[in-house]
């Protein structure tokens, strides 16, 4: 690169705390699309990603009433990260179900196969952890047929 030249790096879109409640995961979605706004390629497949991971804060980590629940969604170029940070401990770990029957436990099934790579970070020390995705800016022009069984079962 020439010099003066400069990359673009992440750009936060938005980044809010959210109360350990059942009506934050529809809070969370109507925030998401105001922020990336209805018309970005990917918004489908991130606003997906913000219900699900959210739903599995408030469901399986240690939060507790009074407890929080952070959301951040940054533009990394060509790519959306999706982190939601959680009061979480090793002992209440996320995981992925491997029965494709149940009814429910479908959410990081649904993550891995929207995103283009997803994991969890551990803040150590009861300081809870981070679930994070990062899903193609452009997944609105992928073929969804081969993802229709996960959804659908």
């Amino acid at each position: 690169m020439g010099e003066g030249m400069k990359t673009a790096g992440p750009r936060v879109v938005g980044s809010i705390r959210l109360m350990c409640l059942r009506e934050s995961v529809s809070y969370a979605r109507a925030h998401v699309r105001d922020w990336l706004g209805g018309d970005h390629p990917a918004i489908d497949d991130v606003v997906l990603a913000v219900s699900e991971l959210v739903t599995n804060a408030l469901r399986h980590s240690d939060a507790r009433p009074g407890d929080f629940i952070g959301l951040t969604v940054t533009d990394v170029g060509g790519l959306v990260r999706v982190e939601v940070r959680d009061p979480g401990t090793a002992f209440s770990g996320p995981y992925v179900r491997q029965e494709s029957e149940a009814e429910d436990g479908r959410g990081l099934l649904i993550i891995r196969e929207i995103s283009q790579d997803w994991g969890i970070g551990e803040h150590g020390r009861g300081l809870g952890r981070t679930v994070w995705c990062l899903i193609p800016a452009d997944a609105g022009s992928r073929v969804r047929g081969a993802r229709r069984d996960i959804l659908t079962g």
